[in-house]
């Protein structure tokens, strides 16, 4: 007992310490895994042979990953990604494997070897990528998307793998196997189908998957709301337990993959109103039983062998991620991914992936690949795991820099209309602006500095021109000795502050709307001249906050007039902070005295949404119903 303690609490210290490290440094969780094990095992040494028995317990973190992954996968979510899914992602899982297991042919290794290791090193590291992506705000970039869509195409494609890495069994491997079996003593696995003909055993499977998918439809909901009504979070957690392991068991006892059943169980219930209180109860487990998983890879990384083939296998790693990049441009090139969002498809989906551990350890269990092989492989994807951080590094330093200079040496466009109002900057902001303004029939002229954001315009027939705003020969160009407004919608806080300090010194006659980021930046933009700021969140949140009072028994009216109340104080109590803000002298704006304002002006807000505010209608507000009589006692 005091062994298993011990063991237990060198791979939670481990973890504890490497991964934040590992997430601080912009390496990735998996990647501190990785560096954990290889501390503790190859350069301590402090764990030893118990790792393969705690990897194959640890393995049980993928058959929660892959249930999780099922819960995500809506048919009708699937059927909108159809085109990159099915084009991209097969493509370059088919592209990769054949590359790949052709090579690995040519150089004299068994056909069944070969698409063995053609398809486990197809797959890409969906942990590094997305968390990467998330890290570095690349998620909704046009190279992410497609970089998403082909890992989640892989992570479909992990299912029919591990169905078919058991029929490319090597005699000869089979064997060995079963001498050294026969030589050992042995304990047979359960099964229902071992005795049974090929028919049989062909009616236990379908029955077994009909199992998983009519009992996911009919027998998992009543359950869940028995448990349920029983108020205790445990008793859930314990349900989605049971539901997965005991499918990842029926799939066990007749000779399927665990991580097949659990999928399609995800898949079924992935439109059922306990999804997210399933995954909830799933994810720590898996997450924990994975950060394990990737830890006992690592201490169960050879290093004798790297220093033994280190020529060898650096040879391979890069070659393997050359060619798989080679392949992803490729497919950019097809599904026409542009410019930087092309070196970043290819760059970032370039590693051998965390799933090629498990098909590593699967195929060596089924007999399709010798331990040595299996040991040089797993260094290759460790390696090429390792590398990914790099990857990223050239693309934000090298590669990303050169588009943006190439985008700002793009000449301006030729504006060749005018109009009464100029909008610069025409994001998620200014796109709701210009929408509003043109449905009215009020002409406007659009400007950005990003080109690929006005390309995309264009593409909607949104008219826009490619140009720099705090420019005054553009300006000129646009109208602003002709126009009646300008509205700044630029996300650059300084570059706004300073178009609105120049149109106002150069053109005074034209009216400045300005979006400020929040209400230290709508001082700056009120002290350069701007007539009227919206702060981007107050508007939408104020009326989420009166949708929630409304959804709170709050009448209509009450909530109408405390709403126009709130923006009065607002409004009234803006006035007296920017002149706080305004004239301290010390050079720290947001002083003690201008909190000291602010925390009276809440308690001025606070006081008068406090009073009772009927029969105080004014002429503005007639076409309102007031509540009835009593209403408000009712709640």
């Amino acid at each position: 007992m005091t062994g298993y303690l011990l063991q237990a609490f060198i791979y939670l210290l481990a973890a504890v310490i490497a991964v934040p490290l590992a997430k601080r440094l912009g390496l990735g969780s998996v990647l501190g895994y990785l560096i954990a094990g290889v501390v503790i095992g190859p350069v301590v040494g402090l764990v030893g042979d118990e790792t393969v028995t705690i990897q194959h317990f640890a393995e049980f973190g993928v058959v929660m990953m892959l249930f999780l992954v099922g819960l995500e996968l809506e048919p009708k979510m699937l059927w909108q990604m159809r085109n990159r899914l099915l084009g991209l992602g097969g493509l370059q899982v088919g592209l990769t494997a054949a590359a790949v297991g052709g090579i690995t042919y040519l150089l004299n290794q068994p056909w069944q070897v070969a698409v063995t290791i053609g398809l486990l090193l197809s797959l890409s590291s969906t942990a590094i990528v997305l968390q990467t992506f998330n890290e570095k705000g690349l998620t909704r970039t046009e190279g992410g998307q497609n970089a998403f869509s082909v890992l989640l195409m892989q992570d479909i494609a992990v299912i029919p793998m591990l169905a078919a890495i058991p029929l490319l069994a090597i005699p000869e491997l089979v064997e060995a196997a079963s001498t050294l079996q026969a030589s050992a003593e042995h304990h047979p696995e359960l099964s229902l189908v071992a005795d049974l003909p090929t028919w049989g055993y062909a009616l236990a499977i379908v029955g077994a998957i009909a199992v998983v998918i009519v009992g996911g439809h009919v027998l998992t909901r009543p359950l869940m709301r028995y448990v349920a009504a029983s108020g205790l979070r445990e008793i859930l957690t314990a349900t989605a337990l049971l539901m997965v392991i005991g499918i990842a068991a029926l799939m066990s006892l007749v000779g399927l993959s665990p991580a097949l059943g659990t999928f399609l169980a995800g898949v079924v219930l992935a439109n059922s109103e306990f999804r997210h209180e399933l995954e909830s109860s799933i994810d720590p487990f898996k997450g924990l039983l994975l950060g394990l998983f990737f830890i006992t890879v690592g201490a169960g990384i050879k290093f004798e062998i790297l220093f033994d083939q280190f020529g060898l296998i650096i040879a391979i790693t890069l070659g393997l991620m050359l060619l798989k990049g080679l392949v992803l441009a490729l497919l950019a090139v097809i599904f026409r991914i542009k410019r930087a969002d092309r070196w970043l498809f290819a760059l970032s989906l370039a590693q051998a992936g965390e799933f090629g551990f498990v098909l590593l350890s699967f195929s060596s269990q089924n007999h399709v690949l010798p331990a040595d092989l299996v040991e040089t492989l797993s260094l290759v994807v460790a390696l090429s795991m390792f590398l990914t951080p790099a990857l990223f590094i050239l693309f934000d330093k090298v590669i990303l820099p050169r588009y943006q200079k190439q985008s700002n040496d793009r000449e301006a466009d030729t504006i060749d209309t005018q109009g009464p109002v100029i909008i610069a900057g025409i994001g998620r902001f200014g796109q709701i602006v210009n929408r509003m303004l043109v449905t009215n029939d009020i002409p406007t002229v659009v400007l950005d500095h990003q080109a690929d954001q006005i390309d995309l315009l264009r593409q909607i027939n949104i008219k826009a021109y490619y140009g720099d705003a705090t420019r005054p020969e553009l300006l000129h160009t646009a109208g602003i000795d002709n126009a009646k407004l300008l509205v700044v919608a630029i996300d650059d806080q300084e570059a706004a502050i300073t178009l609105v300090k120049h149109v106002r010194h150069a053109h005074p006659h034209v009216r400045i709307l300005a979006r400020a980021y929040d209400r230290g930046h709508a001082y700056r933009l009120r002290q350069a001249g701007a007539h009227t700021i919206i702060k981007e969140t107050l508007c939408s949140a104020l009326e989420l906050g009166a949708s929630a009072m409304r959804e709170l028994g709050n009448h209509p009216y009450q909530v109408e007039r405390k709403l126009a109340t709130f923006k009065k104080i607002e409004r009234q109590g803006s006035d007296q902070l920017y002149a706080a803000w305004l004239d301290d002298s010390s050079g720290e704006r947001f002083d003690n005295n201008y909190r000291k304002l602010f925390i009276e002006v809440e308690d001025q807000l606070r006081q008068a949404m406090g009073t009772d505010q009927y029969n105080q209608e004014t002429s503005t507000e007639r076409a309102w119903t007031p509540p009835p009589k009593g209403y408000a006692d009712k709640f």
